[in-house]
């Protein structure tokens, strides 16, 4: 998987990952279940009545969610196209490329109260390009809730595998190859490090500003029946979520 010209990940590899991904999520101690939906969910609010559009969706099972709790004309787009037979009535899963979003098939002049990309912007070969478009989809008052995974994760991992520091890590922006030994350890992913202002700067660019920013945590229950989830949030602080607002 090559690391795109701007820090992007090509998203091929997702046609492999993409099992392993949702059989991890399913299981009891997963970290997108104990952590990260729920901080996602309680971004998001209320969603009765609105409109969704998740980038990214993987089997569509968080936007299933979401039409239960009464989200509208939704749509979920997954390059994998790993969807169940009998999607839930409120909602459509399309096959689809998060870096060509304008030509999805079915979302030409349509718009959505909510936009998510859960864990998946990276994904895109060009990321200001990708949040640009989805900007144009955005609803009046709409809103973009986006996660990535704090590059602190990456930084340790990298300064133990190199015998370097956290911070020459943290700085470095070297491409670097790993295996995601949670979902395929057969599948390597090369990526682009990057720094929470480069983030920042990405939202900007594409016309964003940040309205509200989280680093969710285990809940003290889960940290008592999951000490190993604990220690490893300890180490490499989990993930970051944004709620993004179009500028005027």
């Amino acid at each position: 998987m090559a690391a795109g010209a701007d820090g992007g990940d090509a998203s091929r590899p997702w046609l492999t990952l993409a099992q392993g991904y949702e059989q991890a999520r399913a299981k009891e101690d997963s970290l997108d279940r104990l952590v990260e939906w729920p901080a996602q969910r309680d971004l998001l609010g209320d969603v009765d009545g609105r409109s969704v559009l998740d980038v990214g969706c993987g089997n569509g099972a968080k936007l299933a969610e979401l039409v239960r709790d009464g989200a509208a004309a939704s749509v979920g787009v997954d390059i994998s196209g790993n969807f169940p037979a009998g999607p839930t009535p409120g909602m459509e899963l399309v096959q689809g490329d998060l870096s060509e979003l304008e030509s999805v098939p079915g979302l030409a002049g349509r718009t959505f109260d909510r936009i998510l990309f859960l864990q998946t912007i990276g994904y895109a070969d060009d990321p200001v390009r990708t949040l640009r478009t989805a900007r144009s989809m955005l609803a009046d008052d709409g809103f973009v809730l986006l996660t990535r995974t704090h590059p602190i994760r990456y930084a340790v991992e990298r300064a133990e595998q190199n015998g370097t520091t956290l911070g020459e890590e943290y700085y470095s922006t070297a491409p670097y190859t790993y295996y995601h030994r949670g979902w395929n350890d057969q599948v390597a992913l090369t990526k682009r490090g990057y720094t929470v202002a480069d983030l920042l700067n990405l939202f900007s660019a594409a016309g964003f500003w940040v309205e509200a920013a989280v680093e969710p945590q285990l809940s003290e229950d889960a940290r008592r029946r999951f000490p190993h989830k604990q220690a490893w949030m300890d180490k490499h602080l989990g993930i970051l979520i944004f709620r993004l607002r179009p500028r005027p």
